[in-house]
């Protein structure tokens, strides 16, 4: 008598096709996201190569800072949509990853090297490897969106990965729409302002955003604020006036934010290293849950 088939390939049937389900609203998100990051990179080709003058060139390449900013709302949109409706999947994040890789790694990329990198302008050291440097920072992009797969899979047990440190909702890098956000809104400042004796320090600026986003540093995530957070008066007051500040000040307020953000962590990182090797403690991996990534 034959014994009955285990109930393993059901369950896994059954998972499968939950991973593969496609919800409309939160993949509607990610489709905005890689339909700005699309507009963008075809905005960075017209305000290099079908401009008249350098006033249309400005305003191409403006508008497509502004493309790569609107691909960022909506990939912060598409991750809270689905958490809040129960309605993550494997298709979803796959989805994401895919269309962050257009929006947050080669529509940067392209900015930056028609700009900054271009082999026919700018300063004679770029011409040489300023594709390579380009290159480098989608290649980190695209190597820190398969990692956040891997890691967060969750047919994969999670592993101590990360810093002692980080907050189980951390990221772990630099998140490619903050690294993303870095570089376009420089480029705001530089379309903006006359700041050609600084563009010799964006190549070495893009390389350290490249490696961060690949590195075991944790960076806030701010999955902890929704519907029910709440704050102290003068708190809220003072997130207006920033909010204010921001609006007035738009051309270069973008570029600090971003800043700020990649900075501090880098500096709590390296605070919290130098206290442990000061107290004789490793920092190593020793988190019981890894952070996000």
């Amino acid at each position: 008598m034959s014994e009955p088939s285990p109930e393993k390939p059901d369950n896994l049937w059954k998972d499968t096709a939950e991973a593969g389900r496609i919800y409309i609203l939160p993949n509607l998100f990610t489709a905005g996201n890689l339909f700005f990051g699309f507009l963008s990179v075809i905005w960075c080709i017209r305000g290099k190569y079908a401009s008249i003058d350098e006033v249309q060139s400005a305003r191409f390449f403006t508008e497509a800072v502004f493309f790569i900013l609107g691909a960022g709302f909506c990939d912060a949109l598409d991750g809270r949509v689905a958490r809040l409706g129960g309605r993550e999947s494997l298709f979803g994040k796959e989805f994401d990853s895919i269309a962050d890789v257009v929006s947050f790694g080669m529509a940067p990329a392209l900015m930056m090297f028609f700009l900054i990198l271009s082999p026919t302008d700018g300063y004679p050291f770029f011409r040489q490897i300023g594709w390579l440097i380009g290159f480098i920072y989608l290649l980190c992009a695209g190597v820190r969106l398969a990692r956040f797969n891997v890691l967060t899979n969750p047919y994969i047990p999670p592993g101590n990965i990360g810093s002692a440190h980080a907050r189980a909702d951390d990221f772990l890098g630099l998140p490619a729409p903050m690294a993303a956000g870095t570089v376009a809104s420089i480029v705001l400042v530089m379309l903006n302002f006359d700041l050609r004796q600084f563009t010799l320090l964006l190549p070495p600026l893009m390389l350290l955003i490249a490696w961060l986003m690949i590195s075991l540093i944790p960076y806030p995530s701010f999955k902890h604020v929704g519907w029910q957070t709440h704050m102290q008066t003068r708190h809220f007051i003072g997130l207006i006036i920033l909010a204010a500040l921001m609006f007035q000040f738009w051309r270069f307020s973008f570029a600090v934010l971003f800043l700020v953000y990649i900075f501090w962590g880098l500096f709590k990182s390296v605070r919290h290293r130098y206290r442990d090797k000061k107290n004789g403690d490793s920092g190593g991996p020793d988190e019981p849950e890894a952070p996000a990534v």
